[in-house]
């Protein structure tokens, strides 16, 4: 049997079902459990009477609970809807070079128990997801960042990160004095790509003559990354040494290092998915996160847990953009507030995509 995660917490003696669950999945294995339900799965308090499930079941995307980023944030609107639906659920950790097999088994074993909507948290569950839903087709299931499974029990959460990634271009040339900033993508696909490209415009929009370091960190996400701080870390700063003074990173766990490296070098950073800079494990550099080209994977996560909830499971591609809300560029930093021409020119920049009068793009 697998051990839980360090970060997982212990459930309550009273809560036997929801330890049993946890133990039964562990013993399958379907890889780190890094947080057991801590409700009695019989207790679906303002849940209502039509929903029958136990709650959600959630498996994290490389890089697991803790990155800071994407997976943090779909923890966020997971246990946002756990506290609001007073609902159960388990959400789970990647296991160590696991196999597409092991994801399969993964979901197959979170459906089995009961848990309604099983939801795989990053574009690498698309096969596992198309396997489970066929195999259990009473489930909703959910995936975030693919759109290409499809089936009436499947929906298919997916992000104009593009957008997000305009306004932290924008921002980058506004904000640089070297005329000079960077870019570094965790992998490099398709997905990736399209953050890339929404910076790059962004940046062209203001000062076409900037100058853009790119960097991709590995070709294949088993290559570590997502989950790798320390090639974060090199590869902005080697950006820093050409001549970068802000760099925009949408690396996962592997964003860490490139924030500490331009935080303790005093340039700036910018972060993605999450707020990063109200992350705890990022508050030493926080001064120096400029921003962040958020995407709310969260509010996606509790979307579909409440429509399951209520008896009205989403189904097919929902895509969430900048006019939605779900996409955006935070500005928790007082530092950035401060500097109202930047404010001024990513506020007009987001008006002029959400008003259609910029298209961005999503190939470099």
């Amino acid at each position: 049997m697998r051990r839980l995660s360090s970060k997982s917490r212990k459930s309550r003696a009273t809560h036997i079902t929801a330890a049993l669950a946890v133990l039964v999945l562990a013993a399958a294995g379907c890889g780190k459990t890094s947080n057991e339900a801590s409700q009695d799965d019989a207790d679906n308090g303002s849940a209502g009477s039509s929903y029958k499930g136990k709650g959600i079941g959630l498996a994290y995307d490389i890089g697991g609970q803790g990155d800071q980023s994407f997976n943090d944030a779909a923890y966020a609107g997971y246990k946002k809807a756990r506290e609001e639906f007073k609902i159960g659920g388990v959400d789970m950790e990647p296991g160590d070079g696991e196999s597409s097999a092991d994801k399969i088994q993964r979901l197959e074993q979170l459906a089995k128990q009961g848990y309604d909507p099983v939801i795989g948290v990053g574009f690498v569950y698309a096969p596992a997801v198309e396997a489970a839903a066929k195999k259990f087709p009473e489930t909703t299931f959910g995936i975030i960042d693919d759109n290409t499974v499809k089936a009436d029990n499947v929906a298919d959460l997916v992000f104009h990160e593009e957008q997000g990634s305009y306004l932290a271009g924008v921002a980058a040339a506004k904000t640089s004095k070297a005329k000079h900033v960077g870019f570094v993508g965790g992998v490099d696909i398709p997905l990736i790509h399209k953050f890339e490209a929404g910076f790059v415009q962004g940046v062209k929009s203001i000062d076409p003559k900037i100058k853009i370091e790119k960097r991709y960190l590995t070709e294949k996400p088993e290559e570590g990354g997502f989950s790798s701080p320390d090639k974060g870390q090199n590869a902005a700063s080697g950006q820093i040494e050409a001549g970068a003074d802000v760099i925009y990173h949408a690396a996962g766990l592997s964003g860490q290092g490139v924030i500490q490296e331009a935080g303790s070098q005093k340039k700036w950073a910018i972060g993605v998915d999450s707020d990063q800079y109200k992350q705890k494990a990022l508050a030493k550099y926080k001064d120096y996160i400029l921003g962040s080209a958020f995407k709310d994977v969260g509010g996606a996560v509790y979307d579909l847990t409440e429509s399951v909830v209520e008896g009205k499971p989403m189904r097919g591609e929902q895509r969430y953009d900048l006019k939605s809300g779900r996409v955006g560029f935070s500005d928790s930093n007082p530092r950035y507030k401060a500097m109202k021409d930047v404010v001024a020119a990513v506020e007009k920049a987001e008006k002029d995509i959400a008003d259609g009068k910029v298209e961005v793009k999503i190939v470099p």
